[in-house]
């Protein structure tokens, strides 16, 4: 902190950046603000490690965005994938190399925290968070934001990283707007060391019975993580899609430990990612793949890039500054994660119509596989799939186009989940 602020800054401590929520989004912006030299505090209303309703799935992307020397603790490494419709038509394919990995959240998020209080960040548990102002009695100057908390408490920053999930006050404040709200639920059945067996380096992922769901099975070891997700409004439908799920798997005589539920909100195209000196970031921001819900990759990288630009609004002088800063920012998340939800809300959309031929696609035709491959395993992403393999985009093209009767999907394989 400069010395013209200094006396002020005695009176109350002034942060340089603030984050709200200590998932892998806050955790990662906290980190890569504190790595800067800065002041940063990070603020979770949880006490950590706690539960989070996340199939846990760590692809490419999530692996090349974590801190260095952070070592994932995984509870398996997928190298199968078994593909079905609606519980038929099953069909496994497999890969030498590690497709990705798979762990559990309180764990992984725990780590990352870890991380950034290393690289000097200082965490407050057991806090919630009421609003923030950056204009009134509460708020010193024009360079200061105001994080109110429950029980009338204020802390001040320069810059204030919002990082608390799908139901975020940040968000709101911001005024993230959002176009596509989901329903997931999931169960954690711990399982006989026989079924963990069979499932010992393979999921299982299921198109399901209303337009653009899914179902899934990641093992973790002596649990198995069993889940669906499908659109908001359709929560009976979901429950009953998850019961069955489960009992056609053969898992319903097993009492899960866990069983909870979750809404995923992916924003809309015109959303802002910033008010004044304020950012947000991951499920605050609504940021995440629209087709699969894969939200871990999207908000660690957001949530670096949040914290890397909350440095410098920490450092702006005027509104002007800052503006630009928060500017920039928003072009370097649509320039990445932006081109990747835009891609993914046609394939959601395609999908939705005809479930039948992606699964045909993705276990009849190898390039498919080979592209699916490249994803997870992070040396491609959907965006620029799309954007350097021709066929892709003609594929993806008649998709959008197509509008006809769902095609008839691949004949059943003898391998089953």
């Amino acid at each position: 902190m400069s010395g013209e602020n200094s006396s002020a800054d005695d009176v109350q401590r002034v942060w340089d950046v603030v984050v709200v929520g200590a998932g892998p989004a806050g955790a990662s912006a906290a980190y890569a603000a504190a790595v800067a030299g800065r002041r940063v505090l990070l603020l979770e209303k949880a006490e950590l490690p706690r539960y989070k309703t996340c199939g846990g799935g760590i692809i490419g992307p999530s692996r090349d965005s974590l801190p260095p020397g952070f070592e994932l603790p995984f509870r398996d490494r997928v190298h199968a994938v078994t593909f079905s419709h609606n519980g038929r038509f099953a069909r496994t394919r497999r890969s030498r190399q590690m497709l990705f990995g798979l762990i559990n959240r309180p764990e992984f998020d725990a780590q990352l925290v870890e991380h950034a209080q290393k690289a000097g960040a200082e965490l407050r548990t057991g806090v919630a968070v009421q609003r923030v102002e950056q204009h009134g009695s509460t708020v010193p100057d024009r360079r200061t934001v105001a994080v109110v908390l429950q029980g009338g408490e204020t802390v001040l920053a320069r810059a204030v990283v919002g990082a608390d999930g799908s139901a975020s006050r940040i968000g709101a404040h911001v005024g993230v707007k959002l176009d596509q709200v989901d329903l997931g639920l999931e169960a954690e059945i711990p399982v006989p060391e026989t079924v963990a067996e069979d499932w010992k380096g393979r999921v299982l992922i299921d198109w399901g019975p209303m337009p653009g769901s899914y179902g899934w099975v990641f093992p973790k070891g002596d649990t198995l993580t069993v889940g669906v997700i499908s659109a908001r409004g359709e929560g009976a439908a979901t429950k009953r899609y998850l019961e069955d799920f489960i009992a056609r798997l053969g898992l319903a005589g097993f009492e899960p430990s866990i069983s909870s539920g979750h809404l995923t909100r992916c924003r809309a195209d015109d959303s802002p990612l910033s008010r004044g000196r304020v950012l947000v970031c991951g499920d605050a921001a609504g940021l995440l793949e629209p087709w699969t819900r894969e939200g871990i990759s999207f908000a660690l990288r957001s949530g670096r890039l949040a914290g890397e630009w909350a440095v410098r609004i920490a450092e702006a002088h005027d509104a002007v500054d800052t503006r630009r800063q928060a500017l920039n920012y928003a072009f370097a998340i649509k320039a990445g994660l932006g081109v990747e939800m835009s891609v993914g809300k046609r394939m959601l959309a395609a999908f939705e119509r005809r479930p039948g031929v992606f699964h045909a696609v993705l276990t009849g035709f190898r390039p498919a596989w080979k592209a699916f491959k490249e994803i997870t395993q992070g040396s491609t992403s959907l965006g620029e799939l799309v954007r350097s393999h021709p066929l892709a985009q003609r594929a993806l093209t008649a998709f959008d186009r197509s509008r006809g009767p769902d095609a008839p999907a691949v004949a059943e394989d003898t391998v089953t989940p």
